[in-house]
């Protein structure tokens, strides 16, 4: 974080990770105690006040590991373009770890593994059209599944 950081710039941190409405509603605003790891905080919160952390850095490199897990789809849309407005900046590079296609089909690049090793790369689109593990591990997220037997 920085502690030069002025309100406005909080502030406007917060309003791009769509958390400044919910620390807005908390007893003391952006002055109130959450406790040692946000304990007074729900994952989603966290992961938004997290996210206007890094969003006030404004670093070169951004890596995120499963930054929408948490999130309702709203918020995960609201989060999702953010992120893209920032890598189409140019000044930060933003790395997203995820298992969700939703958060990561977006992506200028996206590198699949297995058991550690790259075993694809490239858009959403060629990888879908590549018919290789990411298609097949896509088609079983968005497939229906019957649960009777």
């Amino acid at each position: 974080m920085r502690p030069d950081a002025s309100f406005e710039e909080i502030t406007a941190a917060a309003e791009r990770a769509g958390a400044l409405s919910f620390i807005e509603e908390l007893p003391d605003g952006f002055n109130t105690t959450v406790g040692e790891r946000g304990i007074r905080l729900s994952g989603g919160q966290k992961q938004r006040l997290e996210l206007a952390r890094a969003l006030l850095c404004n670093p070169a490199i951004l890596v995120l590991d499963e930054p929408t897990s948490a999130l309702d789809a709203e918020t995960q849309l609201l989060v999702s373009d953010e992120l893209r407005r920032l890598s189409e900046t140019g000044s930060t590079t933003v790395i997203i770890i995820a298992h969700r296609f939703s958060t990561i089909a977006a992506a200028d690049v996206v590198v699949a593994l297995s058991d550690g090793r790259i075993v694809e790369q490239g858009t959403h689109a060629e990888l879908e059209a590549h018919g290789g593990l990411y298609r097949r591990l896509h088609d079983l997220e968005i497939e229906p599944r019957s649960t009777c037997s």
